[in-house]
């Protein structure tokens, strides 16, 4: 299917990255299925896409108009039956092979044999995401960067058996979204997390073995390296769970010794110190004292 056929996207997961998805999709004047089993999850999302179109109207950046055009776009739906009538999809659900797995095998007998189903992972291997279908040609990474709403760059990953017409239909989509779409292959961690998660790890080793404090490192790199955020306030942005995952993934991929995981990193997963999202990381969220 060609993305200039393209009417209705369908979103699966409303998380933080299915909600920005099915905003930029809705701004982007498509009509857009968004799925999540768990009904509050979908009440939550549909009023944070809701207060982020808002913030843009208050600072100027969007008519009014366009607005509430964007939301009536979007359609929350429990069940899995109305994807049928989307004309692509894109997966956002936990970053987890088994439930991506599992997902994508219902997806291929819910939707249309024409549809291409894209997966919004980070790391994971397309090509077996994709080995849970029937439609192997048709499937293919289409890895969206937080926050979906303002970050320009999609990573688009060719699966071992991805077609040059899912490639192209998908960059034209992401184009049409307002989105810079990149080509990586399917090897552990794209390009983006190849090249982004040793950084973070050597940054973590460079706190774990006295190297410097913690602001340091961080100041190093904003100013020196002119990077917006420091490395170990990155990690925590992305959060530590997330980081350790993707770095066991290219570990195990590559057998390399070079993307071994911090000591320190595991530790604060252990921990239960992932970052912003449960209060504490690197940095402290709550009385942000913290001073490592």
């Amino acid at each position: 299917m060609e993305q200039s056929s393209l009417k209705t996207i369908g979103v699966v997961g409303s998380g933080q990255m299915g909600r920005g998805i099915a905003q930029v999709a809705a701004q982007g004047g498509l009509s857009v299925l968004l799925h999540d089993q768990d009904a509050a999850a979908l009440q939550a999302a549909a009023a944070f896409i809701e207060s982020s179109l808002k913030r843009q109207v208050e600072k100027g950046a969007l008519p009014e108009a366009a607005r509430a055009a964007a939301i009536a776009r979007i359609r929350p739906i429990a069940e899995s039956g109305p994807l049928a009538d989307a004309d692509f999809v894109i997966e956002a659900v936990s970053e987890s092979l088994a439930v991506k797995a599992r997902v994508f095998a219902a997806l291929d007998g819910a939707c249309r044999p024409e549809v291409i189903l894209a997966s919004n992972t980070s790391s994971l291997p397309i090509t077996k995401i994709a080995s849970a279908t029937r439609r192997p040609d048709r499937v293919v990474g289409m890895h969206f960067m937080n926050p979906v709403p303002v970050m320009e760059l999609v990573e688009i990953v060719a699966g071992q058996a991805t077609s040059a017409a899912t490639l192209e239909t998908t960059r034209g989509l992401a184009k049409s979204l307002g989105k810079t779409p990149v080509v990586a292959q399917d090897y552990p961690g794209f390009i983006s997390n190849r090249i982004l998660m040793p950084m973070i790890n050597e940054a973590i080793y460079a706190l774990y073995e006295g190297a410097g404090r913690r602001d340091d490192i961080d100041t190093v790199m904003r100013l020196g390296m002119r990077h917006p955020m420091g490395p170990l306030a990155l990690a925590d942005f992305i959060g530590l769970d997330t980081c350790l995952a993707i770095l066991e993934i290219l570990h195990d991929g590559f057998g390399d010794p070079k993307y071994r995981p911090c000591p320190l990193l595991r530790r604060m997963v252990d921990a239960g110190h992932l970052g912003k999202k449960s209060g504490r990381g690197f940095y402290d969220y709550g009385s942000r004292d913290s001073s490592r």
